[in-house]
């Protein structure tokens, strides 16, 4: 599964969004273990976090004195679950920039995810951030098992919003676009688009 993961980001490199000057940048890290087991943290419950208690892959805001998104997600990883990826990992590709729909306002959000396969199982250290650590076998991800929807009311309407819900936890919004993005590269199952619902 590594193998076949490693393959398909070798054969094309994440798309870049073009980035407008007001524009606020995030980076992440998907990592994939020695057994193909893939990181997820659950985000801790922080008062006007958008993403508060959501799955997650660690990162977060890319700072002044990051010299590029990629060591954003790499310090990120390091604060919140004690990873330090340019020892214990290796970079084998990017997915794709996204764009967050969350932020209000003139200045929009672009993440950049990254991902890594380790040599070696380190031992995590959570720190305030982070409520779970979470690992997720990619071969059951790729299989398309505990995919379904749920019903979300969004600025007024009401949204048909596809997820992953397996081992107790709800993989949706952001992180599983990034997720089908990385499992569609592999010849993985993917969920549908949300649709808006009537009424």
């Amino acid at each position: 599964m590594r193998d076949r993961l490693e393959r398909a980001l070798a054969q094309a490199t994440g798309r870049a969004l073009p980035l407008p000057p007001d524009t606020a940048r995030a980076a992440v890290a998907a990592v994939v273990d020695p057994s193909a087991r893939l990181l997820f943290i659950k985000r801790s419950d922080r008062a006007g976090d958008p993403w508060s208690g959501h799955m997650a892959f660690p990162g977060g805001r890319v700072d002044p004195g990051d010299a590029s998104p990629l060591a954003a997600a790499e310090r990120e990883t390091w604060e919140e679950v004690g990873l330090a990826l340019a020892r214990a990992g290796r970079l084998v590709g990017a997915l794709d920039e996204l764009s967050s729909p969350v932020r209000a306002g003139p200045t929009r959000l672009v993440v950049s995810p990254f991902v890594y396969t380790l040599s070696l199982l380190p031992e995590l250290q959570p720190n305030h951030e982070v409520a779970s650590v979470h690992w997720i076998e990619l071969e059951r991800l790729a299989a398309g098992e505990g995919r379904g929807g749920f019903e979300l009311a969004w600025q007024g309407q009401r949204w048909w919003m596809p997820h992953v819900e397996l081992d107790g936890v709800r993989i949706w919004g952001l992180t599983l676009r990034m997720l089908d993005d990385l499992l569609g590269r592999m010849g993985g199952v993917v969920s549908p688009d949300p649709r808006l619902l009537a009424g």
